[in-house]
């Protein structure tokens, strides 16, 4: 039998035009994503014109990631209190406004802290999207064409940044990548307003303020440690402070959690092995993607020597494989079940990142290009499912808490995938790097930098002369290798991720059935008193 609003409890006219509201909040979404590749492109520009140093830049990068990720949970909590709608939209105004001061600044502490504002922003549109969403689609069915929809936008966001960066540069200044934040907004905020509903979770409690403190420190810390672990090592002082500070926090946090009778976070969640395995499974897939994504951006612009712009374009056919089968998951998962697609998605993953482990400094671009389309697949199959299996396992009055975790585990599973596939490679490289050494007469400073990055050790073979084509092609080799057995980490994480949702993820769930026993019963309690109010 169709289902009808009525039925499924929503109001009409916001049924009617449910699949406009999607189009808005893909719209929102695809900011975000966008905004975290087109940055990338600028930094040359951003040395160049605001004297900024490698850690300076660094930090433009990474304020905005650990706001951002820091704040998820506690913006999620505010969504579901104060209005969905509201928080979206604010979040717009805000990362518009911290857009245009990026745009403005004149030195690098400025963008700084701009783009640390920004994160805030890009905190509370993340995840009031995927929450709004849960709220429109109350059928199941739609809600999983929904969300593979919403998910298929975000292929589109990471290729379309390098591309629309490369394009910008060519003809504008750095300030460019920020500018274009500010029509997408307008166009988004315009349309939200018009189409946008309010929701929030009806069954209020007191706030907490710990809970979200103690979030903060911990999901802040954690990921600044994270971060500066492949530029700083893992013995470095400040990385370790990060990972105690971090672990502390989130321990503190846990304990608090399940002791407050107001948590902003119930930790019986966890116990639901619909949402434990789900979110396994999106961790360790953005493990593997940001990863790979991170060691193939230099691949082809430092051994196939491609330019931003054409590096980006490249990337279009990853973000094609990607926009089109999430949307198609969802059909498939109608027939066979969110088990069986997000099992043969990971694994369709860990073989993709096996066959690209095999690519070499000389290997074409199509040859290059085919597993990591492959590869582009299997997370199309794999994150719409696993999304709706998070947010399909919560009540509907905590979309936004629940969205916030399911975006804090794609941010620390992302970051943690670049931090420990980045050391693999660095090791690999600078090993080789070193065993070069005598051959070509590296010593002080050039062996340092030669030793720092792709980019130095390319650097120095340039200065060479006669020798630098062979120092070149041998410091390109020892990056490949590297490359190779990072991706090979990868693989063996996102195996290990297959396995965990073949063993705990449930093959079919109807929504909300898993929760825990003590959360169902207070269910069951609320809505017979609501029956008896009525």
């Amino acid at each position: 039998m169709q289902a009808t609003p009525e039925s499924l409890g929503v109001d009409p006219d916001v049924h009617a035009r449910r699949w406009w509201v999607l189009a808005v909040l893909c719209l929102s979404m695809t900011i975000i994503v966008m905004d975290n590749t087109i940055l990338n492109v600028a930094i040359p520009s951003l040395i160049r014109d605001l004297d900024a140093t490698n850690s300076q830049v660094q930090w433009i990068i990474d304020s905005y990631t650990i706001v951002f990720a820091g704040l998820l949970l506690t913006t999620g909590s505010l969504s579901d209190r104060f209005g969905r709608k509201g928080a979206l939209q604010v979040g717009i105004l805000m990362f518009m406004a911290g857009s245009i001061s990026s745009a403005l600044s004149t030195s690098s502490t400025q963008l700084i802290l701009t783009r640390a504002f920004m994160g805030i922003g890009g905190a509370l549109i993340m995840p009031s999207t995927l929450s709004i969403l849960t709220d429109v689609f109350r059928d199941a069915k739609e809600r999983g064409r929904a969300i593979a929809v919403w998910a298929g936008f975000s292929g589109i966001g990471v290729a379309l940044g390098p591309v629309t960066g490369g394009l910008l540069l060519k003809h504008f200044s750095w300030s460019s990548v920020f500018w274009v934040n500010v029509p997408i907004g307008i166009t988004a905020l315009v349309a939200g307003s018009l189409l946008l509903t309010t929701s929030r979770d009806p069954n209020q409690g007191r706030l907490d303020p710990l809970g979200s403190l103690l979030s903060m420190l911990g999901l802040g810390a954690l990921l600044f440690g994270i971060i500066e672990v492949p530029v700083r090592g893992w013995s470095d002082t400040q990385v370790i402070a990060g990972f105690v500070v971090g672990i502390l926090a989130v321990t503190a946090f846990i304990s608090w959690e399940l002791h407050t009778d107001h948590p902003m976070l119930d930790m019986r969640f966890f116990q639901n092995p619909r949402f434990a395995a789900a979110n396994t499974a999106v961790t360790m897939t953005f493990f593997a993607m940001f990863g790979s994504l991170f060691l193939m951006t230099q691949y082809w612009q430092f051994v196939h020597d491609y330019s931003p712009l054409e590096a980006g374009v490249r990337l279009v056919p990853y973000a094609a494989s990607m926009m089109i089968v999430a949307p198609l998951s969802a059909r498939v998962v109608e027939r066979i079940g969110s088990k069986r697609v997000i099992t043969v998605g990971l694994f369709t993953v860990t073989s993709a990142l096996l066959l690209l482990s095999l690519v070499q400094r000389d290997t074409p671009y199509v040859l290059a290009i085919l597993p990591y389309c492959l590869m582009a697949a299997g997370i199309g199959m794999t994150m719409p499912p696993a999304t709706e299996s998070i947010m399909g396992s919560l009540p509907r009055e905590k979309a936004g808490v629940g969205s916030a975790v399911n975006d804090t585990t794609r941010q620390m599973g992302g970051a943690l995938g670049v931090a420990m596939i980045g050391s693999v490679v660095s090791s690999i490289y600078s090993g080789r790097v070193d065993a070069l050494a005598g051959r070509y007469h590296l010593t002080g400073a050039a062996l340092t930098e030669a030793r720092s990055s792709l980019g130095g050790g390319l650097r120095v073979a340039g200065s060479l002369g006669d020798q630098a084509a062979g120092l070149t092609n041998a410091i390109k080799d020892g990056f490949v290798a590297g490359l190779s057995s990072g991706l090979r980490l990868a693989a063996v994480v996102v195996v290990v991720a297959a396995f965990v949702v073949w063993r705990y993820l449930p093959a079919r769930a109807a929504d909300h059935d898993l929760l825990p026993a003590a959360y169902a019963d207070e269910l069951d309690v609320a809505s017979v008193a609501l029956a008896v109010g009525e």
